[in-house]
Order: C-alpha cells, then sequence, then structure tokens
C-alpha cells in the first residue's frame, strides 16, 4: 500500500536509495556531468573578459566581476534542468525505469524527491567548480561569496523541482523545444550580462518574477557583498517555488504510473 499511497506526500528517506541508484548508472560517466561545467566558464572568458575590455565597468565593479554571478546562478539552473528534463524523459516513457521501481518499497513521492535531490546534486556540482574559479580569478569581492554555494543549491532545487514537474506533461522528444524557449531567454535577459536598470518599467517587472533573474539577485548580492533584506525575498521565492513543482511532480507521477 505504501507503494501505491505514501505516508509522506514528498516522498521519505527511501528517496536517497534512487540517488544511490542514479550514482551507480554514471559511475563511469563522471565526464559527461563535469561537461557543463564548461560553458559557463567559456562565456566568462569570452564575454567577462573579452567584451568587458571594451566595456569597463559596471555598476561600479568590473563586468567580469558583475557577470560571474549570473553565470554561477545560470550553471546551477542548467545543470538541474538537464537532468529533469531529457533525462527523467527517458526513464518515464522508454526505459520505464520508475514502472521497475515500484515493484519495491519505494513509492511515486520517494520518485519525485528522489529525481530533484539528483538534479540539484548535478547543478550544485556545476556550481561549486564556478565558484572555485571565480575565487581564483579575484571575482569574489566579499566574503559573503562563500554562501554563493548554498545559494546555488537554492537554484538548482527551484529548477529541478520546476523541470520535473514540467517534464511529466511532455509528451514526445520535439516538445523539448519548448522548454529551450524558456531557459535561453531566461538566461539572456535575467540581468545576466546588464543590469536590469536597462529595462522599460513593465518589461523590468516582469523579469523580476522570473526564478534566474531571483537567484542572480541573489549570488550577485552575496559576491559583491550588497546584502540587502531583498536577498531574503529571493530564498523565500525559490524555496516557495522548488516546494510548489515537487508538489506537482508527486501528483502528476501518481497520475502517469499508478493510472
Amino acid at each position: 500500500m505504501l507503494r501505491i499511497f505514501p505516508v509522506i506526500p514528498f516522498g521519505s528517506r527511501r528517496a536517497g536509495r534512487l540517488v544511490e541508484r542514479n550514482l551507480w548508472v554514471y559511475r563511469r560517466g563522471w565526464l559527461v556531468i563535469f561537461s557543463g561545467f564548461f560553458e559557463p566558464l567559456f562565456y566568462l572568458f569570452g564575454i567577462g573578459f573579452g567584451l568587458g575590455a571594451l566595456i569597463g565597468e559596471v555598476e561600479g565593479i568590473s563586468y567580469a566581476a558583475f557577470v560571474a554571478p549570473a553565470l554561477l546562478a545560470t550553471a546551477a539552473m542548467n545543470g538541474a534542468i538537464y537532468d529533469s528534463t531529457f533525462n527523467m524523459f527517458f526513464k518515464l516513457k522508454y526505459a520505464k525505469t520508475y514502472d521497475a521501481i515500484l515493484t519495491t518499497p519505494l513509492g511515486v513521492g520517494d520518485i519525485a524527491v528522489g529525481e530533484v535531490i539528483w538534479a540539484l546534486i548535478r547543478g550544485t556540482l556545476y556550481a561549486v567548480g564556478f565558484i572555485v574559479v571565480i575565487f581564483v580569478l579575484g571575482l569574489a569581492l566579499s566574503p559573503w561569496a562563500i554562501l554563493a554555494v548554498p545559494a546555488a543549491m537554492l537554484i538548482g532545487f527551484a529548477a529541478a523541482a520546476i523541470g520535473t514537474s514540467c517534464t511529466t506533461f511532455i509528451r514526445k522528444w520535439q516538445d523539448f523545444d519548448l522548454i529551450f524557449v524558456v531557459t535561453l531567454p531566461l538566461f539572456l535577459f535575467s540581468a545576466t550580462f546588464f543590469p536590469i536598470t536597462a529595462y522599460p518599467e513593465p518589461i523590468r517587472l516582469l523579469v523580476e518574477v522570473t526564478p534566474l533573474y531571483r537567484g542572480v539577485h541573489l549570488i550577485r548580492g552575496l559576491t559583491t557583498g550588497e546584502i540587502e533584506p531583498m536577498l531574503l525575498v529571493d530564498v523565500a521565492y525559490l524555496l516557495i517555488l522548488g516546494f510548489i513543482g515537487l508538489a506537482i511532480v508527486s501528483r502528476r507521477l501518481g497520475h502517469l504510473l499508478l493510472k
């Protein structure tokens, strides 16, 4: 009965078994996971330092120091999104991995939590590698920058939860184009490469309610030392978004796997 009606809506400690399973599957494919670390690094050197040499300072800091925290937030989001969408869809629709898992003591809630945690781990790995680069290059302008790692984990949690919930609505591979339609504008327009004040008021207000912007604002505040109460709003926003996504994916997986 626990497989059908999980006692805990968001899963239990058994979700860790699914994470262990994913670790075992990737035991010889770690290079694939870490490959995603290089994309934001290329942007940092190509745009942060290259274009930054022409731009100079932005909001009183070097352009590279302005761009770096945004790329860190993007790395956490992209790492979580990849595993919570493409990989999960394959396991759900083709490999029938979750059908097999439900023959064990794990329930639907455990699957939801386990997949979100696994996607969060991938996003965190990207973020940890990138924050090391930021420190080495001297782009961390404040001791508060050390908190950028847990901040990136919050971004990864929100992205993983929303990514897994969206995956449960996807019917075929072509539908993933819709994800790119969302993630690419988020990357380009979440104050990643220029201050949000560059936007007209209506567009600025729209951007400010997007998840990646809240993550960029949070990490940029930490790395530059601009600590303000709005950072707590960023934290609350990402947490609430993550738990909403987790609730949706738990319900949707129950509908798809137990119908």
